[in-house]
């Protein structure tokens, strides 16, 4: 039989040159490092970046020997979501509760519960927020922000309902100057003989023009007023108000009953010795 006959297995030198090829074609793992630091920015790092990550980057930008865990790593976590929190970067109420040891960080669109092996779970807007601090408190590389020894949400009667009353004051004090000068010359129309409609239609100007500025400072204090409504029925949910945790909370975001005193939260700011 030929060795070119159909069904004879090729012979090893064959093969090997393909072979070759297409691991020639795969990108070595510097090359993988490199491609990751100048796509991504770790200094910003986001949910968003991680979910376009493969697998292949992640294992090439992490090195697993490197990886900080333990209580460590729940700690450099706290002290960065509660930074995050404290900038607004973050709604959520985060506390640290023992047995397990564990980060916890709760809103009213979702939880998220971090461990000491860096796993994490929870669901919604909080979820997709504790993850990038997760993955960058993992790297030695990163320096996370001292704890805030501030509170990081405010009670809800402590909400301001505005906060441009200065701007609004002088807003409404050249509207009534505008709305003033209209009706005066408006009122002037009506002596100002071959002038009078020119007079007039200035004078009209004027007049809606202090009338929209009027509005927009009625608008815009009612806007206020609303959004400060809405920021502390959130605070209330997140039990900023009675204590009390959401009732929909799972157990694993919950301490364990007798724990209370164990158990870190953000309304006491301890210092961990």
């Amino acid at each position: 039989m030929s060795d070119s006959g159909d069904g004879q297995a090729p012979a090893d030198d064959e093969v090997t040159p393909a072979v070759r090829r297409v691991d020639a074609d795969e990108p070595s793992t510097e090359e993988l490092r490199q491609r990751v630091e100048e796509e991504y920015d770790f200094e910003n790092f986001t949910a968003a970046d991680m979910e376009r990550m493969s697998p292949e980057e992640w294992e090439a930008a992490f090195d697993p020997e490197t990886w900080i865990t333990g209580a460590e790593l729940l700690d450099r976590i706290e002290a960065d979501v509660k930074a995050r929190v404290l900038d607004r970067d973050v709604f959520a109420r985060v506390e640290r509760l023992s047995k397990p040891d564990r980060v916890v960080a709760y809103s009213d669109e979702g939880y998220a519960v971090v461990y000491e092996d860096g796993s994490i779970e929870g669901e919604g807007t909080v979820l997709r927020d504790v993850k990038p601090s997760v993955a960058l408190c993992s790297m030695d590389s990163y320096e996370p922000p001292s704890l805030p020894d501030e509170e990081l949400l405010p009670k809800p009667m402590e909400v301001p309902e505005g906060s441009g009353e200065f701007g609004n004051l002088m807003i409404q004090l050249i509207a009534g100057a505008l709305f003033l000068s209209g009706v005066v010359l408006a009122g002037g129309a009506l002596v100002s003989g071959e002038l009078g409609v020119i007079v007039g239609t200035v004078g009209l100007l004027f007049v809606v023009v202090g009338g929209l500025l009027f509005f927009t400072v009625a608008n815009a204090r009612l806007s206020d007023r609303f959004r400060a409504e809405e920021y502390r029925n959130r605070l209330r949910a997140v039990g900023m108000e009675d204590g009390d945790r959401p009732e929909w909370l799972p157990e694993s975001a919950r301490e364990a009953p007798g724990l209370k005193d164990g158990s870190r939260t953000t309304d006491d700011h301890e210092a961990r010795t």
